[in-house]
């Protein structure tokens, strides 16, 4: 049952709240990640909330619902609309809550991936292999006479004039 809040309009219940009960093999086959990382991830944004002078409402998710809607996006790639209909939110605010939610873990340096930089000043060796596919000529089967039919062309009625 959803709960309500002190105004009286009705609040979804969170899905976090669902989840978190879950063995950690299956809360990482549903998010994508382990749940102390999740934790930490949801520590890391609830101190940036804080830092934040805020303005306006209060928020229609919780933190920890936030960050599920954006490993929900990176995860599975739905449409925001499909998001925000899941969570009981507008698609905007779906995406608003997805891209806040990275970029505020990767100005953390705990989730920010290494730079250019920082890859080739590192002394491990990769290798890349590239594939073009861009010009492959298209499968057709031949033309052969003998798989088509000739028509006889007293077989065709004439057109009407």
């Amino acid at each position: 049952m959803p709960k309500s809040n002190t105004t009286g309009s009705v609040k979804p219940a969170a899905k976090y709240d669902k989840i978190k009960t879950l063995q950690p093999a299956k809360f990482r086959r549903l998010t994508g990640v382990k749940p102390p990382i999740f934790v930490q991830m949801v520590g890391i944004l609830k101190r940036v909330e804080k830092q934040a002078r805020k303005r306006g409402g209060r928020p229609k998710l919780i933190v920890e619902d936030r960050l599920l809607l954006a490993l929900e996006y990176l995860r599975e790639y739905p449409t925001y609309f499909r998001l925000g209909q899941s969570y009981g939110v507008s698609e905007s605010t779906a995406w608003y809550i997805s891209r806040w939610v990275e970029d505020t873990l990767i100005k953390d340096k705990r989730f920010a991936l290494p730079g250019k930089k920082a890859l080739l000043k590192s002394d491990m060796q990769f290798e890349v292999i590239l594939v073009d596919a861009s010009e492959s000529p298209v499968e057709r089967p031949k033309k052969d006479r003998s798989a088509t039919t000739p028509g006889r062309r007293s077989a065709i009625p004439p057109k009407a004039s």
